[in-house]
Order: C-alpha cells, then structure tokens, then sequence
C-alpha cells in the first residue's frame, strides 16, 4: 500500500517526493491515510482539530472530483473524532488548490513568508 502512495505522490509532486518510509512513518505517528487508484489524502486529529498533511490526485484525473471527495471523507471522519475544525496549508503558488480549498470553505488565515523554498504557505482553516 505504501509503496503505491509513494508512487502516486512521486507523479503527483515530482520536485518533492516521498518514499513509502516516510508514509509508513506518518501512518505509526497516528496520522490517517485514505488512497485510491488515482488519489490519497493525509491527515491527523489532535483534541478536536484536524490537519491535513497532503492532498494529491494524479495529473491525468486532476478536475474530476476526487480531491473534492476525499476531503469529503476527511471532514466526515475528522468530525467523529470529535474535530471541530480542520487546518491545512498551501504555497502560495498553488492556485489550483487554493481555489479548491475555497470551494471546499475552507478560509484564509494566515501566512508563512518563505516556508516552501522561498515560497509563502497560505495556512486556511475550515470550522466544521
């Protein structure tokens, strides 16, 4: 299983890759992880908030709802652990996720300058 998120992550984010070690390690840390043939989301709650740690969805299927799904099932599964909101961040760079994010209700509120190798991380938050 692993080794096909990574696989997955390596098409989806080429300039940055990560191993099935470094999945395998987030899965121990308690973070959950749900994939499919073309998508995966990580994330962890602590009390009642969530993170999501990484979102991807293969270049050839991007635009056909699976991030939209997925964070469906996040949420869904983030609320019966007791969150109560859910965080995430994203370079600045990244319109394609933060319109998504924002079609998702997501909000901006914060910024970290030069967190992505220069690039600011926009840190956007959703109540649930």
């Amino acid at each position: 299983m692993f080794d096909k998120i990574a696989e997955l992550h390596r098409v989806c984010f080429p300039h940055r890759p990560w191993g099935a070690d470094e999945f395998r390690d987030l899965k121990k840390s308690g973070c959950e992880i749900v994939a499919s043939e073309n998508g995966f989301i990580v994330w962890r709650t602590v009390c009642d908030e969530a993170e999501i740690i990484t979102v991807g969805v293969h270049p050839d299927a991007r635009g056909t709802g699976i991030a939209i799904a997925m964070l469906g099932i996040m949420e869904n599964e983030a609320k019966k652990t007791g969150a109560k909101k859910i965080f995430l961040e994203v370079s600045a760079e990244n319109a394609p996720a933060i319109n998504l994010y924002k079609k998702c209700g997501f909000l901006q509120n914060g910024l970290r300058p030069k967190y992505y190798d220069g690039v600011d991380a926009i840190l956007m938050v959703k109540e649930i």
